[in-house]
């Protein structure tokens, strides 16, 4: 489902590599056994405290660790904790989303409920935004009455021209009609900002629905059909127009999806990196009118863009001359209102809904409020996430992150430094890049500026309306000035983080930093288990199979000597091999090529952790002196934190639709990929070759 009612995502956004959702809970204590060196260490001491975010009672004792350490660390708590009604997937992140998510909800209606803050201050958009989203009586009396002015636009076009237009106006409105616009860091001149111009223009989540004739994708389809069908009799029109209507939608997307490159070889930057002038790509995609577009938006001034996919886009162009104009106006119609169901009646969100529950398998939709503090957040989120960082947010904690951070750095420097199979020079360039990294904890050292979005309790559909192209407007001013090395691509209160290859740096939101994921009361192997390993997979993000490809100024440059570079592809290809095995469902695998890139971060990141950990222990400890909490030792818990922050429940519905479109692995395989490789891992809960967490030496993978 489209489901954008907040501001969409611009330009340098699309290039952040994120990290899936996972975390732990809290603990209560019992008792376990050790590994038989832990045990056999005199110095080990039995203890319950500092054992707070692992909880020995989620654990599986019937299944052996070395079998399925995804089931041993979390077996318990899988069983105890099913999916509920409202989600289409289970785990610990939730839990905390659901913490943050009161937090927020209680700033958002106090915001909504001070009607006597300052005009044009953050207070009054926030709570204003919020309460008109909430307002569901003044959204069912209004009807389409604000989205009039824009389905006349559409209604008034007659040509190409007047085609042209609405189509520049489209991208304003973050529709995704088509293809996407915006302005970011030029990958191979990371000093300056470019135009980019990537595909897109499709209402289910893949191409491959379009496209493929198995059960799974010709029920998604049939579901949209029926989807499309009753939002345009919503809208008016007599039941056999609005299935003409939907077949017009299916037919011409159809046309985009197969056009459209699928999510393997999008991975690859330099394929979709094609710099043109302006007067080029204009002659290539002609019907597009790409000149008068960006000029229209405010981008005149550019004289070269660069296209993802130009195959795609002489396509677009294609059908800009081929389609008729009436078809296109349908399509564009659809565009619109599928990308805006939370601001319509609610007829038209739970029909949108309906089309999501044939993708995820969830039962209800969540409630009003959930979806409106998740807007609000989209929109406004640095306005409120102010409020945000001052209640669930210690400077401690920055500090202690920061620590962590360093210490990780250093462990992945010595890692670079030791490799047995990289050449000096690449080392060097590698080291370059490492040090040059930036590092973003909690929240961003310069606020966004929202003085120019009007906001107003009047319309929520409106404010939708004003934020998406006060959000355009801001990606478009970047052009032409410096690199704003101070922006974030999420807010404070996101429970995520990323790497932005152009930007070289690593993002930790506030939200992410808390318990469980991160504790400052916590003993050091579970909050390395944890948030470090969230931390390693990030850093390595620079120097995974895309990652590795952009240097430490952020340009994509081919920094490795040609030695070294196939030796890493041969390596990460067996990574690749490994996950395609994976089936979590009947005769549905893992696709190896999709997630290579969060299967190399989680592998590599926790390698270097895994280090960076041992050095704090020794430091903390010393030499083989090392307690025992819940009869566990660091090691052990170290990797317990890891998985326990993975665990998930997931529908099959929604399992079948992450394989095809997520570049994260299930969670079951972020948990036990990486510890198959391990010889640590082994060593920690004396696994002997032969059981299924042990890989045979000649079939295990080693980068780092």
């Amino acid at each position: 489902m489209k489901n954008r009612s907040a501001s969409p995502r611009t330009g340098a956004a699309a290039l952040l590599l994120t990290l899936a959702g996972c975390a732990t809970t809290q603990p209560t204590t019992t008792a376990t056994t050790a590994t038989p060196a832990a045990a056999a260490n005199p110095a080990a001491v039995a203890s319950t405290t500092g054992g707070r975010s692992i909880n020995p009672q989620d654990v599986d004792r019937s299944v052996s660790p070395c079998e399925d350490f995804f089931q041993f660390s979390g077996g318990n708590w899988l069983r105890n904790n099913p999916v509920p009604a409202y989600a289409s997937s289970w785990g610990p992140r939730n839990l905390l989303g659901d913490r943050t998510q009161a937090t927020l909800r209680q700033i958002l209606e106090e915001a909504a409920a001070n009607t006597s803050a300052a005009k044009g201050s953050n207070a009054q958009k926030v709570g204003d935004f919020y309460a008109s989203g909430m307002d569901s009586v003044a959204i069912e009396q209004a009807g389409l009455k604000y989205l009039q002015p824009e389905l006349k636009r559409i209604a008034a076009i007659k040509d190409l021209k007047t085609l042209q237009t609405e189509l520049a106006h489209q991208q304003t409105l973050g529709t995704g009609a088509f293809f996407r616009a915006g302005v970011g860091p030029d990958r191979k001149q990371s000093t300056v900002y470019a135009v980019n111009l990537s595909q897109g223009g499709l209402g289910m989540p893949d191409r491959d629905y379009y496209l493929k004739d198995d059960p799974r994708s010709k029920a998604v389809r049939s579901a949209y059909v029926t989807y499309m069908t009753n939002t345009f009799k919503l809208m008016g029109d007599p039941e056999a127009t609005a299935a003409q209507k939907a077949a017009t939608v299916v037919r011409v997307e159809t046309r985009l999806a197969k056009a459209s490159k699928d999510r393997v070889a999008l991975r690859d930057p330099n394929s979709t990196y094609n710099k043109m002038t302006l007067a080029e790509a204009n002659k290539q995609f002609p019907n597009i009118g790409l000149p008068a577009m960006l000029a229209q938006n405010g981008l005149g001034a550019a004289k070269e863009v660069i296209v993802g996919q130009p195959d795609f886009f002489r396509e677009v162009s294609a059908m800009m001359k081929e389609e008729p104009v009436a078809d296109l106006k349908t399509y564009l119609t659809w565009q619109l209102v599928s990308s805006l169901p939370s601001a319509l009646p609610k007829a038209y969100a739970d029909e949108a809904f309906r089309f999501q529950q044939v993708q995820s398998g969830a039962k209800q939709q969540p409630v009003r409020w959930k979806r409106m503090q998740s807007a609000t957040d989209a929109t406004l989120g640095e306005a409120f996430g102010q409020l945000y960082v001052d209640k669930a947010f210690s400077p401690e904690a920055k500090r202690k992150a920061l620590e962590m951070v360093a210490n990780i750095k250093a462990s992945m420097a010595e890692h670079i430094q030791t490799n047995t199979w990289m050449s000096d020079a690449t080392k060097a360039e590698a080291l370059k890049k490492l040090n040059a990294l930036r590092v973003k904890i909690g929240y961003p050292d310069k606020w966004k500026d929202y003085s120019e979005l009007n906001i107003s309790r009047e319309s929520y559909l409106k404010n939708v309306l004003a934020a998406r192209q006060w959000n355009y407007r801001q990606n478009v001013k970047k052009f032409g000035g410096p690199i704003d090395r101070n922006e974030w691509g999420m807010t404070p209160p996101t429970i995520n983080a990323y790497y932005n290859p152009p930007m070289n740096e690593i993002v930790f939101p506030a939200g992410y930093l808390q318990p469980p994921f991160f504790d400052p009361e916590a003993d050091d192997a579970v909050n390395y288990g944890a948030i470090g390993g969230v931390m390693g997979h990030e850093m390595t993000h620079g120097f995974d199979d895309q990652g590795r490809q952009y240097d430490s100024e952020g340009n994509l440059r081919d920094w490795w000597t040609k030695a070294d570079g196939e030796e890493f592809t041969r390596r990460a290809a067996v990574v690749g091999r490994q996950y395609d095995a994976f089936s979590p469902l009947d005769s549905v695998h893992v696709n190896g090529k999709l997630t290579m890139g969060e299967n190399l971060a989680d592998f590599a990141g926790l390698t270097i952790v895994y280090g960076a950990l041992q050095k704090q222990l020794d430091k903390t400890y010393g030499k083989g002196n090392r307690p025992l909490i819940d009869g566990f030792t660091p090691e052990q818990r170290f990797f317990l934190s890891w998985a326990q922050l993975r665990r998930t429940n997931i529908r099959p519905a929604a399992l079948r639709q992450q394989i095809l479109t997520d570049p994260h692995s299930p969670g079951q395989y972020r948990t036990i990929g990486p510890l198959m490789n391990m010889p640590a891992f082994y060593q920690a809960f004396g696994c002997q070759p032969g059981q299924k967490m042990v890989r045979p030496d000649a079939e295990r993978a080693v980068i780092w």
